[in-house]
């Protein structure tokens, strides 16, 4: 990191940016969204399909029929423990239009998920997260993202291994101090259709909608239309790299806002063991608005160690 401005230079900084960050609540939204190690909350990331009790897709499917190939019961563990450790560069701490300051955040991350099995592939979803954000030098834009979720997962092996989730996501932001100054109940609703590209590669196209139902504040409550297309290459049994493209169409129910991103990410994953891993992380994202002054760009880069626990 560059070292500490002359006390002036720096006084004079954080009086820029206190300006340009027009609305925090809503920013703070937008840079939970770009430095969360992983879309949604704690996780969006299924059980393993062989986990699930469904064989691996391969071209004697119409021969077998229906897979069905069960493991047994036992295999599956419900129970997941998150931690990740992640810390970023980003070019635009207070997402301005004009006038960008560069700083580092810290973002470590810690959840619990429990997702039981309800019917066949139909699997009931419950978690917690909690994640903070520390900046380097404009500690002033510290906050914390805390998240409570309970939902359904429906996969459709028979389709492809389409995954449907229906989820309730309530939403605490807080100061460092964690006091509150945004809490959202929303309603998302997700689905994802992967493709396999030969035994290592998969590209997964998806969509989600998230609908704020209840907001403590109106200026940043909003609904959200993602449309999305993910490229996953297994480069060796341990080194993966992930790259994703996302358009986020945002629609704020105050002041006739409606706000449209472009997302993109390139991640590198190394997995140490089964439960640990090192990543790379890089997003770049471009914010336009009908209200000029929310337009941004801004580049996240960083990396992570993380932790998955399943039992």
């Amino acid at each position: 990191m560059k070292s500490l401005l002359f006390s002036i230079v720096f006084a004079c900084a954080v009086s820029a940016v206190s300006v340009l960050a027009q609305n925090p609540a809503s920013d703070a939204q937008d840079r939970s969204q770009l430095f969360r190690s992983q879309p949604g909350a704690p996780s969006d990331t299924p059980p393993e399909e062989t986990a699930l009790g469904y064989a691996a897709p391969s071209s004697n499917d119409a021969d077998l029929g229906t897979q069905a190939i069960l493991k047994r019961q036992d295999s599956y563990k419900a129970w997941t423990v998150s931690f990740s450790a992640p810390y970023y560069w980003t070019s635009n701490v207070a997402l301005a239009r004009t006038g960008e300051v560069s700083d580092g955040v810290f973002a470590p991350l810690a959840g619990i998920s429990y997702q039981p099995k309800i019917w066949k592939s139909l699997y009931g979803e419950l978690g917690v997260a909690q994640q903070l954000f520390y900046y380097n030098r404009y500690s002033s834009f510290n906050f914390a993202s805390f998240d409570t979720i309970a939902g359904l997962v429906y996969y459709l092996p028979q389709l492809n291994n389409l995954t449907l989730r229906l989820r309730y996501d309530f939403n605490r932001l807080t100061s460092d101090e964690f006091d509150e100054f945004f809490s959202n109940h929303q309603l998302v609703f997700m689905a994802e259709l992967p493709y396999r590209v030969g035994r290592a590669m998969q590209v997964s196209v998806g969509g989600v909608v998230d609908i704020s139902v209840a907001a403590d504040h109106q200026d940043p409550r909003r609904k959200e239309f993602d449309g999305y297309v993910d490229y996953q290459v297994q480069l060796s049994r341990s080194f993966s790299v992930d790259a994703s493209a996302r358009v986020l169409l945002k629609d704020y129910y105050a002041n006739d806002r409606t706000d449209v991103s472009e997302i993109l990410a390139l991640t590198a994953n190394y997995r140490v063991r089964d439960w640990l891993s090192l990543s790379a992380v890089s997003t770049f994202a471009w914010n336009q608005s009908n209200e000029s002054v929310f337009d941004y760009s801004v580049a996240n880069l960083g990396g992570a160690v993380s932790a998955n626990i399943k039992f």
